[in-house]
């Protein structure tokens, strides 16, 4: 079980900015967390994580509530990791293999078992040839890949994605959302935050709609998306499919290549 229970969030004894929210995440492989700028989304990822302590409610993990104790805290979070929208804010060594080792040495892992678990998520987020590259010479992009890195690491079941395709190109957002997607093929369990509403479509199966730390809306992602009056609410857009859909009546699909496909099949 993993879920939110009634949390309640304030800055320094002010007014509350998340307001008594109930998320459950216990039965979806991909989550996702909606909002326009200063709705509450990253206090909420803050929350899960265990950097802000609720004024009001619980986080629940494996049927128990959130510990802020240190020990476990740092036990809580080698299984429910968070990519931050900045990779600044989370990358501390100048050479990219040191970073990413870092979290493992940390934990006393043996190097053999660091360098076979670095070669699997250099491969698998292809930034081998990174591997001792200087930071700062880095794109945005990479950055953010490495970022990622340092946290598949430690295998969390749970990764937690604040914006992870925002700065990044054309080329560099069609790669994040591969990497997500096989992430979520290999078993680790994903909870999304983004402005970008065509990746939130094609990736999450289910969502929550904040709204001035208010969940406005929840159900399934195409549920969700078809309400118009909600996303306009909590200043967001539909996807470009769901629009087509509605508005032109060809089927409801979930990515671009599906679309080109029964387009192709109409000819």
């Amino acid at each position: 079980m993993f879920k939110v229970t009634d949390l309640c969030i304030s800055y320094e004894n002010q007014a509350d900015v998340l307001h008594h929210l109930f998320l459950d995440f216990s039965d979806h492989r991909a989550i996702g967390v909606l909002g326009a700028n200063g709705s509450g989304k990253s206090t909420l990822f803050a929350a899960i994580v265990g950097l802000l302590q609720p004024s009001q409610g619980e986080i629940i993990y494996d049927d128990k509530p959130l510990d802020y104790k240190k020990a476990a805290l740092y036990q809580y979070r080698q299984e429910v990791g968070i990519v931050f929208q900045e990779p600044e804010h989370q990358i501390f060594y100048s050479i990219v293999e040191d970073d990413v080792a870092f979290a493992l040495k940390n934990l006393g892992i043996e190097p053999a078992q660091i360098q076979k678990r670095m070669d699997e998520v250099f491969s698998l987020l292809k930034i081998e040839h990174l591997k001792k590259k200087p930071v700062q010479y880095l794109s945005y992009g990479q950055k953010k890949k490495v970022a990622i890195a340092s946290v598949l690491m430690l295998k969390t079941k749970w990764l937690l994605l604040d914006e992870p395709t925002a700065g990044l190109d054309p080329a560099g957002r069609q790669q994040m959302i591969e990497i997500i997607s096989l992430l979520i093929q290999q078993g680790t369990k994903i909870i999304l935050s983004s402005h970008d509403m065509d990746l939130m479509y094609e990736v999450c199966e289910y969502l929550y709609v904040l709204d001035k730390g208010t969940i406005i809306k929840e159900g399934e992602a195409d549920q969700v998306f078809m309400d118009e009056n909600v996303l306009t609410t909590a200043g967001l857009e539909q996807p470009w499919l769901v629009k087509i859909h509605q508005q032109l009546g060809f089927p409801l699909v979930k990515n671009q290549q599906e679309f080109m496909q029964i387009k192709m099949r109409a000819r």
